[in-house]
Formats: structure tokens, sequence, C-alpha cells
């Protein structure tokens, strides 16, 4: 059922509640979740590789080595959130991961700073509640820091280990922090009816019209008009699909520094698209997104943000075992 017409709303990402779907015109939509793919506009993810260095390599191994005491009973590690530039320590609260929300602070190697909570040495399902807890402490942090934001279930046994991981890397994380230097991300998803589209196309594409009215009025076998015809009204809906996309990319291009499109999810999503923004531009682009919803009323869009930079920024760390 279509959503009804009207401005696109966004709401902020408010950690200290449960994470809600954010905006369809005028409605909530679901959040986005952090997934690199495909490049959709300018630039690629910004990568932070460490260096391949033996002090690298020891914290590394710590790091894999640490799968192997997961079973120990009493085990406590270093839930790695996000790495930040800052000299002085930092307190968060209790806003991190486990059943009584762990006390969130940061772990230091000159200018950097790993956001890190104390948690069981163990792997971490991926429950709802764990995921958001990871989200929220992100976005927290984001209020005032750049962050790179780490993969889910990141732990290290010992601060020692985040701290050789934070030397070993300093020129890497320093790199992306600086071109991550007030970015954020907001994500965007576009939706359509798509039976609505296809009734669209059966009247505005004379062959496809045709063939239609031929199945219908046939008595006898139909499988090569029906295969004919599917093959032409898939061609028409990824046509017209591709132009909403192009256009509405087209005008988010001014207000953005880059995007990036991901598999769309379905089929009735058209557009499942990242954007990174700077933050001088979020009430450009958040202005601009309402006006873009607004002309299209045969779509839905559901707009989230803003987020830490998951599809423009790219970790690897290179786990080797001892």
């Amino acid at each position: 059922m279509r959503k009804p017409t009207g401005s696109a709303r966004r709401s902020a990402r408010r950690p200290d509640r449960k994470r809600q779907p954010v905006l369809k015109k005028g409605s909530r939509a679901p959040a986005a979740k952090p997934s690199a793919r495909k490049n959709g506009g300018a630039g690629r993810p910004v990568e932070a590789r460490p260096a391949p260095a033996k002090a690298a390599r020891v914290a590394e191994r710590r790091m894999v080595g640490a799968e192997a005491d997961m079973a120990a009973t009493g085990s406590r590690g270093k839930y790695v959130y996000c790495i930040i530039e800052a000299t002085d320590p930092l307190r968060f609260g209790p806003i991190g991961i486990g059943a009584d929300p762990s006390d969130v602070y940061t772990v230091h190697y000159r200018n950097l700073a790993a956001v890190v909570s104390d948690a069981p040495l163990e792997v971490l399902d991926s429950t709802r509640e764990n995921v958001l807890a990871h989200e929220r402490v992100n976005e927290t942090v984001m209020r005032e820091h750049t962050v790179i934001p780490m993969s889910f279930g990141t732990i290290f046994k010992t601060r020692e280990d985040i701290v050789e991981l934070l030397r070993s890397a300093a020129e890497a994380f320093g790199d992306v922090l600086n071109k991550m230097q007030n970015k954020l991300e907001f994500g965007l998803k576009v939706l359509w009816d798509r039976d609505m589209a296809i009734r669209e196309v059966e009247g505005d594409d004379e062959d496809i019209g045709r063939l239609k009215k031929e199945i219908s009025g046939q008595k006898g076998p139909t499988y090569f008009a029906r295969m004919q015809y599917g093959r032409l009204v898939d061609a028409a809906l990824q046509t017209r699909s591709e132009r909403y996309v192009a256009h509405i990319l087209d005008q988010l291009r001014d207000v953005s520094v880059a995007s990036r499109i991901n598999k769309p999810i379905g089929d009735k999503m058209i557009m499942n698209a990242a954007f990174l923004i700077s933050r001088e531009k979020e009430t450009a682009f958040d202005a601009r997104v309402k006006s873009i919803a607004g002309r299209f009323d045969k779509l839905t869009f559901k707009y989230t943000g803003p987020w830490p930079p998951y599809n423009f920024v790219n970790i690897r760390l290179k786990l080797e075992r001892a």
C-alpha cells in the first residue's frame, strides 16, 4: 500500500533509545545497516591498512589468539567500538554491550584513542540488543568526534594489545580520520509499487501492451508469448528504475561528498544508497531529500541518519595466527 505523499522527514538517532525505523515520506523507516558494496558515486571507501610491521603482527596474533581462550570461564577482554582522535582520557558512561550496559572509555596511544568497554572474552552473538549497543556507542561518540567505526564483535585480550594496534597503525588511522573529519553518513532507500509500475509500462509500451492482450485472448498454449512478455516487462522496469535512481543521485550530488549504491533488498526497492555528507551541508542535504520526495508521489522514501561513515571506511586488519 502506497504511503501518503508529503515531505520526507528523518529522525536523528538517539543512543539512549532502541533504534526505530526512520522515515518514509512522513513516517519512519528501517535503520540502515553497515554495508560496503558497489561504488555508486564519488570516491572509493577510505581504507585503513595497518602496516605489516612485526609489532603489528604481534598485536594481531594476540587478537586472533584470543579465540582460543574464549571458552575460559571468567576471562575478560576489551571490546573495541571505534577509533577517534583524542589525547585526554574520556568516559562515555554505562552504554556499552552487556545485559547491564558496561562503562565505555578510551585507551590511548599518543593522539589516537580506541573507544572500548570490558567484555567477556567470548564470541558475541549478533543479537538485536548487542548490535544496537554497538551502534549506540558509535553514535554517542560521533556527536563530538570523527569516528572510524570498527566491525561488530572486535575484541582484544588486553589493553596492551589495543595500544599496540594503535601504535602500529597510527599512520593509517590518522589518514582516515583526516579524510573523514566532520563527515556523516546518511542512508536513502527508495521503493515503488511494482504492480503499479507494471501497469504503467503496459500502457506506455506498445509491444508489451499488445502481448498482454494476445495472452489474455489466446485459448491455446501461451508459454512463448508469456516468456517474451516477461523479458520485455523486466527490461522496461529496469530502465524506468534506473532513470529514477539517476535523477535522484544527480539531484543530491552537489550536497554530498560521495555516494555508494548498495544492492536493493526485495523487488519493491529500486535504490539503496549511502551518502557521505559534510556536517555543514547536513541541513541542505536534508532539505533536498524532502524536496525530491515531494515530487515523486509514486515512490516511497526511507531516509536514515546520521550514522558513522560505515560505507565509506574499510578497516582491514591482516590477522595472523602464531
